[in-house]
This record gives C-alpha cells, structure tokens and sequence, in this order.
C-alpha cells in the first residue's frame, strides 16, 4: 500500500496566505476528493503535490520518504503524476507520439515506431482504452482525448496520479466511461486524488473526501456516510442557493433575430428571437452545435447562409469587430485560452475589449481606465488584493468574473455566456448567475450554454432545445423537470 501525505503545509503570496497548516493523508486503493470553494486552496495543494510550486513550509511524503520538487519533471520522476483540466495533448501528433513525446523508442539512432506503437498499445489494451496509436490525436472525440491523457500520465508508472476537472468538458455518459478507467487504476494500488466541482460526481468515483476552506482542512470523510448537503455545508458554512427572480420582466422588443443560419457540418437552419431583458437558453448535449452556434453568431466564426439580425443591421457574413461595436459580447467557454492573457495583470485583462473608449490618439487615458477597472471590481466582487497582479493568480471564480466585467466594460446589449459555470464552485456559480440576472434588469439580454442543463432550468426564462446541429423545438423552465430536459437533448420526443 503506498501513502502521499502532506505535513504542516503553508503557501505564502503577496497579501494572502493560500494554506495554512494543512496536514492530509491519501493512501492507494481508494479515490480521494479534494473539494473546497474557489480560494479555499485546493488548486494550491495540487500545484504543491505536483510540483508546480514549493511550500513555504512544511513537507511532502509518498509511502513515508520526504519528497522534494524542483519542478513538474522532478515530481512525475519521483512518482507523482498529474492530469489537468487543459489537455497537453498536441493535435497534429499520433497516440503513440502524444504519450511517448520527448521518449520514443531507438534503433540505431532512428525512432523505432514499430517499438513505439507496440508499447503504446500494450499500455492502452492493458487500461481498457480502445484507441489506435496511430490515430492523430485531433481527430479523436474529447473523451477520448482525456482517457489518452491518462494513459500519457500512466505511462511513467506513477504511485501517484493527481486528477484536476478532468470531466469539466465531458458529458455524463462519456464521464462515466472516464471514471471505469478512474476505477480500475484504483484496483493497481494507485494513489488517486481527484478534484472536481461537479459535486454529484463524487457519490459515483470517490471512496473518501477531504475538504479545504480558506486554506485549512476542515476535515476528511467516507463519501458513503455523508450528504450532499453536509458537504456543502463543510464548503461554504451556511449557503443559500437563490433561485431566479420574479421580476425579471422580458420585453416585446426583438434585440437579436437569428434567420436560417447554417454552418457546414456544425448547424443547419437554425432561426430563433431574443427579447430584450431576455435570459435564454440553448440546451443540448456535447456535439450539438451549441457552441459553434454562439461564436457564428458573435462573428468569430463564419457561417455559410442565413443571417443574423442585430444593432439595426441584417448581416450575412461573420465579423467579430462588427459585433462588439454593434454591442454584443462573448464570454468563451475556455476563458483561460479564449478569455483571458493569464501572464497579463487583473487590470489589462478587464479592459482588453473597452480599448478602443480608453485610448485617445494612441495614448491610454489611465484615470478613465481606472474607473473601468475599479467598478467591475466592486460591482462584480471579484476577490484581489492588487489588480496588478497577473489573472492567472486568480481563483477560476474570479478569473470568470474578470472575462465578465471586461465585457461589461463596453456596455453591450446583449452577452453571450457559453459554459459560464464551468470549473468553477457553488458559491461562485450562483455570483455569475446574480450577474445574469442583475444585467436583465437593466434591459441587457443573455443567451446561456451549459453542459449542466439544470443550471438553464434555474437561470433562463426560456430554454431552446438542440440536437443534431438543429433547433427541434423550445420550453419553459417551469413546465420540465431535468430528467425531460436531459431526455430531449438525447433524443426524446416530447416536444
């Protein structure tokens, strides 16, 4: 049996003490959850496990013998593997290239591929993953993607296997067939320690859950013997879950006409209305569509026929620059490669799209960029002890906040949200959710996307159902529960 332990952690940063004194002790043959809200110190413990970062003080230990990290490389070659949100996979590369990157197998000087396909294979039989090594890794489906990661991480043979949001981008069905792997690692006496903000994945994957707040642990328990709610509660302290107002009030104005918009392979005929003040939501699962729908119609990609009504203007060709100026605004689904510059401070980050109002003959007008910068801040309660300091800092609550309140920053009309809530916590969640709702009643109208349908059924007035590339059909939160909504967006035919 082998055992990864930390003793006395502390993480210091300029203003804020990430951990403090966190002792915790994950042994093999279980799965571990570390769960706690944005800030609580969780990513800092995974980032200190891994080797991402140092302790300031205390020490790490697999099965009893003190480690010491000099960086990720370090810790994977003492046994310490880590699976990220991101995936590191390279698109253009093979399977086989992807897993053996930087340690393909030679014969007299050359690669020998036959060698390398044969490991890799053998290493993906032996995990259950029916992948072909020679199969380029950008044709494969996500989930295949993270079962190859996986299977990358695994190769080193590590004691350790530390698991980051690595459903966050997946369905339920396809994280099922994630978490069978997950299960059968468990079975080879691997550590496993597991993080995700998907609260009900834990009753299906993990055996114990350890919980931070605040950068101390609050405590560990057998996820058999606990609720929801009481974990909740070990999360937050008392939390309220609000549910969407009541005077959320949608005008007969049409803001946005979307007319027969069609994409090859992506989405066909696809015609709907907004109205101003308007919540809507588009549900559908993964490969509907949803997505490529938004950026079409942001202008970010294009689109082959229809058009798109918006600002006074019938527009029949994608332009992104057009669409901001008109007054619409994008908030991408993977914010830390489409939303945000991470290395750049909090405060460049909230005022990338308003440059063109803050600079007047090429030079930056700073006391108005301040205000800029100073009233998402406090409007949006975003947590930071300086806004110099870069976003990547940032909790993924607060990182979402800042793609928010950049976009407020040029007073759209309307905002486009897809996967809002994504790889963030509960608390956080229903602070954007506040946001949403906050902007309606100021006459700004949303469209929502999330892979958590039941997420639409609290936020939007209005849901549109997706499948196929098409739009079959729409409801109304109050006339569904999440079982029928899940049931239509897989093909159901209530509608």
């Amino acid at each position: 049996m082998s055992t990864l332990e930390g003793r006395h952690l502390f993480k210091q940063f300029p203003g804020t003490l990430a951990l403090d004194d966190v002792c915790v002790s994950f042994e093999s043959g279980k799965v571990h959850a570390l769960v706690g809200k944005n800030g609580s110190g969780k990513s800092t413990l995974l980032k200190i496990f891994s080797g991402a970062q140092p302790p300031t003080k205390g020490e790490i230990l697999l099965d009893g013998k003190p480690l010491g990290f000099s960086g990720a490389n370090d810790a994977i070659n003492q046994g310490v593997a880590t699976v990220y949100q991101e995936l590191s996979l390279i698109p253009i590369l093979s399977v086989t290239e992807n897993i053996l990157i930087n340690r393909l197998p030679r014969k007299r000087g050359l690669i020998d591929w036959k060698a390398a396909h044969r490991q890799v294979k053998e290493l993906l039989d032996h995990l259950g993953i029916d992948v072909s090594p020679s199969a380029l890794v950008g044709d494969l489906s996500m989930w295949q993607m993270q079962m190859v990661e996986i299977a990358k991480a695994m190769s080193r043979g590590p004691k350790v296997l530390l698991l980051d949001e690595i459903t966050s981008s997946l369905a339920k069905h396809e994280a099922e067939l994630v978490f069978d792997l997950v299960r059968s690692l468990k079975e080879e006496g691997v550590v496993i320690l597991y993080i995700s903000h998907k609260l009900d994945e834990l009753w299906k994957i993990a055996d114990t859950c350890t919980v931070l707040r605040d950068g101390k642990t609050v405590g560990c328990v057998n996820i058999g013997d606990t609720t929801q709610k009481e974990l909740v509660s070990m999360m937050f302290g008392a939390i309220t879950i609000p549910k969407r107002p009541d005077d959320l009030m949608v005008s007969d104005e049409v803001v946005l006409q979307v007319k027969g918009l069609s994409r090859a392979d992506k989405f066909q005929d696809v015609s709907f209305q907004l109205h101003k003040g308007e919540v809507l939501g588009i549900a559908g699962m993964l490969g509907s569509g949803r997505t490529e729908l938004l950026k079409s119609i942001f202008g970010a990609d294009p689109f082959d026929s229809g058009t798109v009504v918006f600002g006074g203007r019938e527009l029949t060709s994608a332009n992104l620059i057009r669409m901001k100026n008109l007054g619409m605004a994008l908030t991408p689904e993977n914010r830390k490669s489409e939303g945000l510059v991470l290395q750049a401070p909090i405060s460049e980050n909230l005022c990338y799209a308003s440059y063109d109002n803050l600079s007047r003959n090429g030079f930056m007008d700073g006391r108005k960029q301040k205000k800029y910068i100073d009233r998402q801040v406090e409007g949006l309660q975003i947590k930071v002890a300086s806004t110099s300091y870069p976003v990547e800092e940032l909790s993924g609550g607060n990182q979402q906040k800042v793609v928010v309140g950049n976009w407020l920053n040029t007073q759209p009309s309307v905002i486009v949200f897809d996967e809002p809530s994504r790889g963030i916590d509960v608390q956080a969640k229903q602070q954007i959710f506040r946001i949403i709702w906050e902007q309606s009643r100021k006459g700004v109208s949303s469209i929502m996307v999330s892979t958590e349908l039941e997420e639409l059924l609290e936020v939007c007035q209005r849901i549109l159902i997706m499948r196929g590339g098409k739009i079959k059909g729409e409801i109304k939160p109050d006339q569904i529960s999440n079982e029928e909504l899940y049931a239509l967006c897989m093909g159901g035919d209530k509608l």
